[in-house]
């Protein structure tokens, strides 16, 4: 953080040109890979309609998702007199959409499936349904920060 300017937003992305979500747009970027947009917005479109065959509302599943993997409170390291502690501090909204958009994709990547539009589809439906990879390292930073609340003192 500079001492002495404000820093600076970049530019909001575009919405996307299918359902003209930003967030959606956002998830897309997360997606990329060696600024290959199009395949990405090609894995993120079939894995909606995926979610869509099986009689589900896709971008709503997609946006559950999001809001259940959003975490409210995480730890950061904090140096107090030469220790340093893992102090739980609220999460702001834009950092808790990044942090669930990347969980959701790492998580998709990891998953045994045959295609990356298969294992994002299902990854966003069991993230929808409270369950998935995203949700457990959600509950884990839940976890880590609940057992260091005896440093919330050092929070500033």
């Amino acid at each position: 953080m500079p001492r002495r300017k404000r820093v600076l937003t970049r530019p909001t992305v575009l919405p996307d040109h299918k359902y003209q979500d930003m967030v959606l747009s956002k998830f897309i970027n997360m997606i990329m890979w060696s600024g290959k947009k199009t395949t990405a917005s090609h894995i993120v479109y079939g894995a909606l309609d995926d979610l869509q065959g099986k009689g589900e509302d896709g971008i709503k599943i997609f946006k559950k998702a999001i809001d259940n993997v959003k975490p409210e409170i995480e730890v950061r390291s904090r140096r107090v007199g030469g220790a340093n502690y893992q102090v739980p501090m609220e999460v702001r909204p834009e950092r808790k959409l990044t942090l669930s958009c990347r969980w959701l994709v790492q998580s998709a990547r990891e998953r045994a499936g045959r295609s990356m539009v298969e294992k994002l589809s299902a990854e966003l439906y069991e993230a929808a349904n409270g369950r998935g990879g995203a949700v457990k390292k959600r509950d884990d930073v839940h976890k880590m920060a609940e057992a260091n609340r005896a440093f919330a003192h050092f929070r500033w």
